[in-house]
């Protein structure tokens, strides 16, 4: 207790760090501080990468400037936020002008017309009768609204709820449970009543749906939760699979919910990935990430009306939904949205997702060619593909011999190794930022904003090619060589 007492007064003696004091932290400065008040093997993990030892001093459209005096192509794609790339104009422009005019953030007793046209823009958007938002603040909060959102649908008389094995719908309690693949190693607690189906797989799914059936034949699930595209492991569903996923559950009256909160606002080259397939419209849609244009924590799910309606359009449960979040509309996140879709829908995101994809779909397909090897399979759609990687120096092999515990026991963790030593090699040699997915066999992402331009993939396609011809041996062996001793 004395100790616990002395650090207490210690925190109160020692001052506040400023803002203007921040701008100038050196980048042993802030690892010691994310050591001491963050996660030191947060530390550990980032400090293995080149951009680990670096601090971005600006950023603007694709690129990052860093205090070093580096100018990085970031086709990270802020892991689905940057979309619109680092502080697009309109958006900044759009959040200045809320602030400068001091409107008012947020109140749930008066009504918000930067929600209201955010609500009526995202309807005119969507297909079919997709007319009704709600606007909490991050992807997972809208799997888990659109989730009670679909058990209200059925007043609680449902209990179970299908995924697929290999889906991705966030880490909250709720929505970590609905996530399948290599993020669940741990048992968190969840929500009731999940079950699982074979991803893009339609007998899968009915098999699933007919074993869930009551005494009565009546069906026990109220919803499916699919993504289309999924993002981490760079697969996607067919069109018949989706098709017969939404036939299947008007019959059985399932709530259908299609995530694309990685995939929204034209990333794989339709506005949302199910849009490709004419008059297909889920029962709930959510979307995140580039919804806020690279600047506001928002997200959506949006529903069809009559599920809406059955569900919470009556003075009993007309704030029932509300209850998921205190800053629900929140005014500059909601504003800075409207923007972001007008951006999108005005700059036709799409087409310049499917401008990026003739020159990186067929670059990234000669690579596999010239590296038969090395290049395992090139997978993707628009500005999102993954690139797998295989091959590394044999002293690899001895990883699958040794005691599975931490890291050893992670059975992609050869994969990783070899990912990370290219992806670090492409930061630091070629000033390229590119990232692995801890889902699915990891693969190498290039996820480029869409204000990005086609010679921008030009100089990663052939920053790749140098660096994979270097051997992925040599890559490797610079890698551990360089930071082994901070990878765990």
């Amino acid at each position: 207790m004395r100790k616990t007492t002395e650090a207490a007064t210690e925190k109160r003696t020692n001052r506040l760090i400023s803002l203007a004091e921040v701008e100038h932290l050196a980048v042993d400065q802030v690892q010691n501080l994310y050591r001491r008040y963050v996660n030191r093997s947060q530390v550990r993990l980032m400090t293995s990468f080149g951009f680990g030892q670096d601090l971005v001093d600006r950023a603007e459209g694709a690129f990052l400037y860093t205090r070093g005096g580096r100018r990085i192509l970031d086709l990270t794609g802020g892991v689905g936020v940057l979309n619109h790339g680092h502080n697009h104009p309109r958006i900044l422009a759009a959040r200045q002008r809320f602030q400068q005019e001091q409107r008012m953030e947020v109140h749930k007793t008066y009504f918000s017309p930067y929600l209201a046209a955010l609500g009526h823009n995202l309807a005119q958007v969507l297909p079919g009768d997709l007319n009704m938002s709600f606007l909490p603040n991050s992807g997972a909060e809208a799997v888990e609204g659109a989730v009670k959102l679909a058990f209200k649908y059925h007043g609680g008389r449902r209990s179970r709820i299908l995924r697929a094995d290999i889906s991705f719908h966030g880490k909250l309690l709720g929505s970590g449970g609905l996530t399948g693949g290599a993020q669940s190693h741990f048992a968190f607690p969840t929500i009731p009543g999940i079950g699982t189906f074979r991803y893009d797989d339609l007998q899968s799914v009915r098999t699933a749906v007919a074993d869930l059936r009551r005494k009565n034949g009546r069906s026990d699930v109220y919803a499916i939760i699919v993504e289309p595209f999924s993002a981490s492991t760079m697969q996607w569903c067919s069109g018949e699979f989706l098709r017969g996923l939404r036939d299947l559950c008007a019959a059985e009256d399932i709530v259908l919910i299609f995530d694309e909160i990685y995939t929204g606002w034209g990333k794989t080259g339709t506005m949302f990935y199910f849009m490709r397939y004419p008059e297909l419209v889920p029962d709930i849609l959510t979307t995140s990430k580039s919804f806020g244009g690279g600047k506001s924590s928002i997200s959506a799910f949006v529903a069809r009306e009559p599920v809406f309606r059955k569900a919470y359009d009556n003075m009993t449960d007309a704030m029932l939904q509300s209850t998921s979040t205190t800053y629900y509309g929140f005014g500059e996140e909601t504003a800075t949205a409207l923007e972001a879709v007008a951006i999108a829908v005005e700059d036709d995101f799409p087409g310049r997702a499917r401008a990026l994809e003739r020159v990186l779909a067929p670059g990234l397909e000669h690579i596999r060619k010239t590296y038969p090897d090395v290049v395992a399979d090139i997978r993707g759609a628009g500005a999102l593909f993954g690139v797998f990687l295989a091959g590394g120096p044999r002293v690899l092999d001895m990883l699958g011999k040794l005691p599975a515990q931490g890291p050893v026991g992670d059975p992609l963790l050869r994969t990783k190794i070899i990912t990370s030593a290219v992806v670090n090699a492409l930061y630091r040699d070629h000033g390229i930022y590119t990232y692995y997915t801890l889902n699915g066999r990891s693969p190498l992402v290039v996820s480029p904003p869409l204000v990005a331009e086609p010679a921008d993939v030009e100089r990663f396609l052939n920053a790749l090619d140098a660096t994979l011809a270097q051997g992925m041996a040599r890559l490797v062996t610079r890698f551990v060589r360089e930071r082994v001793s901070t990878l765990w």
